[in-house]
Order: structure tokens, then C-alpha cells, then sequence
């Protein structure tokens, strides 16, 4: 697996949003996988009056997925069945029962890395799909195996601490926090204008995947840190960043809203937004569902600072589409992937209703159309950090989720915590 190039995709993101343009190629994991996909995608002719199921996480565009569907059989006469499972639940469980079972839906998600392995028998080849070529660069990287792309990215995010700025004007706060210090500071002048600060929730996976990233991104060298970790050469208990970065953790659970261990995503997103918490620590996937609240919120995004040094917004791509080659309808659903990124229907879904930052260089994203944290999260992209939570075998940030919620409800002390990440990396590795 090649090293993540953050520089490129940053670049990347910087230049899409600006102009949509960009183009390029990486290969990034090892293994083997089915070839069933010799032809392009405008050589496909899709079956009509058949039915197509995506199994996918992102709640925050599934009634927008839904819509899509409807818009999709209307052009194509191919129905789409979407199930959305996410928020609160495990997804990946949830995937592996859905093909235990024996139902296999046609596309589902899979963040790529080492989260592809496990599928590699169903993933089907996409490199010669007509939209292959149009993808950024990196976006690649997550379902590269062997120099063939095995998923359709779904689009390039950030996260990072989403502020208020009409509460921090209010506070007194002129000038956005870069460092831990400044960040500690404007905690105190929300609390003295009697502002709760954060909005947190306890949900495992922003707090297992998000949370615990920011201290594996600020590793030296983050990938290898993560291969450390599983060969078992290094650990979460001992090592510096990790001792500051619970720092931060601090700082965000101790200045949280009461109900924090019973906040779930949609109540943490919805409270935010009516104005209950001056920041939360999530991405620009929430733009849609804070514009139901507020349209008119005024916001921005904060880095997530570790010790003195500035902080960075973390960008990744969240996931991808694989097709999957043991259903009933492959072709048909290549043919769906195609029209949603190339179709003037799919790329208005893609930026004006999911909100997304394409993934693909065909389609031009209007600040109007992504919103104001997408907007702001590129402003910060030079100095970003990337994702590696998918270096970790599945199951191992389900164990760093647990291990979260129990340090939010002050069940056990931050040694304990970084005791049970390594204990969760382990227990899987051993297996």
C-alpha cells in the first residue's frame, strides 16, 4: 500500500472546489480481486424493469438517496431500493449479516484499505468505467488494489471542530483558536457568557473513528504508526502525541452539554444548530441537516489542535460504492454508478442536495451548493491532516468507539483509555 500523499489531496480539494478541475492516478493496497468489468460503462446497456438495491451508512443524504431513486427509475426504468443503516448503528455488522443472510445487494459501502480485504470476492473491477478516468488523483488510493480500481468513490469530506460565529462574536471571541491554549481560552469566554461550548455525542463512531484519529494523523509518520501498532512495536499508552491528545479530548467532554452521554448524531447536529452549543466536532456532512434547522447559521470550522502547535482540519474520502459482482444485477448497477456522476440529474443530487464535494473532476461545486463548512474546511486545506482509520483491521474502531463512550461517561481514567485502544487493536490482530 503506497503512502497517503495528503499533499495531493488537499491540492486537490483546493482546486476542485475553486475551478473543478484536476486528473490523475495511485494505486494503494495489495490482494487480489474479480475482473468481471472488461467494458466501459457506455458500452453497457442496462436492463429495465429490474430492481437494484444499494445498502448504504450516510444518513444525512438518505432521503435525498431516496429521491434520487425516484428520478433514476423515471430515466432508466431500473428501480432503485436504498437501505440506509448508520448514525447509531454498525454498519459493517450490519453488511456482514445482510450477505450472511444471503441477500446481496447489487452496491454497497466500503471505506477501502484494509476494510476492503473482506470483500475482495464480491469488489468488482470499475477501471475501465467511463468515469474512472475523471477521478482526483488520491481519491483513488482507498480501492486500488494491484493498479485496478475496485470502487467508485463517494466524494471528498473534512472534519473539524464547526463553530458558531454569531456565539463566539457574542463571547467577545475575535479571533478564531489555532493552538490548544486559544481554544481553552474561548471554552472560558462562552462559559462566562454562560454558552455551553460543545455540543458532543456519543455516538462510537465519531468518537472511536474521528476523535481517535486526530492523534494517529499527528504521528510522525501516521501510516507507519498505525503498522506499529498492529505488528505490536508501538502503543497508544506511552506514546507523546497520544498523552496530549488527550488534552483535547479533555477539553471537548469536560465542556460539553449534560446529556452528552445520551446525545445521539441527529440530536448533537439538530441541537447545534438551534443554537444550544457554540461548536461541535463533526464535518461538512452536516450542512443539510443544519440548514433544516437554520439556514441562515453562520458558521466556520475550527482545527482540532494538539499542545501549542496549530491544529489541522483532517480530509479523507468517507467512503466508497463497490459493486458487487455476486448479485443479481451487476451491469445494471455500473450502469447507475455511470449515470449518477455523469448525468445532469446525478451531479445536481451529488453537489445541491447531498452536498458533497465531488470526488470526481467533471463536476463543478459552487460554493452556493456545498455550503459554508465545506467552503471554510477548503480555506484550511493546505495545512490538513488525512484519514487512517481504515488501516485498522475491521472491528478495531469498534473497540476504540467503546473504549470513547466509556471515557465520556468518566468510567475510566485517560491511562485506562489508552490502555483499551491498544487492548481493541490486539484483540482483533490475534485473531
Amino acid at each position: 500500500m503506497k503512502r497517503w500523499k495528503l499533499a495531493l489531496i488537499t491540492a486537490a480539494v483546493f482546486a476542485l472546489v475553486l475551478s473543478g478541475c484536476g486528473n490523475g492516478a495511485k494505486t494503494a493496497t495489495e490482494g487480489t480481486g474479480t475482473n468481471t468489468n472488461e467494458k466501459s460503462a457506455e458500452q453497457t446497456t442496462p436492463k429495465k424493469d429490474v430492481k437494484i438495491k444499494m445498502f448504504q451508512f450516510k444518513v444525512e443524504i438518505a432521503e435525498a438517496l431516496n429521491e434520487l431513486a425516484k428520478e433514476y427509475e423515471k430515466e432508466s426504468g431500473v428501480q432503485l431500493e436504498v437501505e440506509t443503516h448508520g448514525g447509531g448503528e454498525d454498519y459493517s455488522a450490519l453488511l456482514k449479516a445482510e450477505l450472511a443472510s444471503g441477500s446481496e445487494p447489487e452496491i454497497f459501502n466500503n471505506g477501502g484499505y484494509a476494510g476492503l480485504v473482506p470483500y475482495m470476492d464480491r469488489a468488482t473491477d470499475l477501471s475501465n468505467e467511463a468515469w474512472a478516468k475523471d477521478l482526483i488523483d488520491t481519491a483513488k488510493a482507498p480501492t486500488t488494489v494491484d493498479g485496478k480500481l475496485y470502487g467508485m468513490p463517494m466524494n471528498v469530506e473534512g472534519y473539524g471542530i464547526i463553530y458558531n460565529k454569531d456565539l463566539f462574536a457574542k463571547a467577545g471571541i475575535t479571533e478564531e483558536p489555532k493552538t490548544l491554549p486559544q481554544l481553552k481560552a474561548a471554552v472560558e469566554k462562552l462559559k462566562a457568557a454562560n454558552i455551553t461550548p460543545f455540543e458532543a455525542t456519543n455516538e462510537w463512531w465519531s468518537l472511536g473513528i474521528h476523535l481517535v484519529n486526530v492523534g494517529t494523523a499527528n504521528q510522525p509518520d501516521p501510516k507507519k504508526f498505525v503498522e506499529d501498532v498492529k505488528a505490536g512495536k508501538a502503543t497508544f499508552k506511552g506514546n507523546e502525541v497520544f498523552k496530549q491528545w488527550l488534552d483535547l479530548v479533555n477539553v471537548i467532554f469536560d465542556n460539553a452539554q449534560k446529556e452528552k452521554m445520551t446525545t445521539d448524531y441527529a440530536t448533537q447536529v439538530a441541537n447545534f444548530a438551534a443554537g444550544k452549543a457554540a461548536m461541535m466536532m463533526q464535518g461538512n456532512w452536516t450542512q443539510g441537516d443544519i440548514d433544516k434547522v437554520d439556514p441562515n447559521l453562520k458558521l466556520g470550522i475550527l482545527p482540532l489542535p494538539i499542545g501549542d502547535k496549530e491544529g489541522s482540519v483532517l480530509i479523507g474520502v468517507p467512503n466508497n460504492y463497490i459493486v458487487n459482482s455476486k448479485s443479481e444485477h451487476p451491469e445494471e448497477a455500473k450502469a447507475f454508478l455511470n449515470w449518477l456522476v455523469t448525468s445532469e440529474t446525478g451531479k445536481k443530487f451529488i453537489t445541491k442536495q447531498f452536498k458533497f464535494i465531488p470526488a470526481m473532476t467533471t463536476i463543478k461545486a459552487e460554493s452556493g451548493d456545498i455550503g459554508q463548512v465545506a467552503v471554510d474546511l477548503q480555506s484550511k486545506s493546505s495545512t490538513a491532516l488525512g484519514w487512517y482509520w481504515d488501516l485498522f483491521p475491521d472491528g478495531v474502531t469498534q473497540g476504540f468507539g467503546a473504549a470513547m463512550q466509556e471515557y465520556l461517561g468518566k468510567q475510566i481514567n485517560g491511562d485506562q483509555l489508552l490502555e483499551k485502544l491498544d487492548k481493541a487493536v490486539s484483540d482483533i490482530v490475534k485473531q
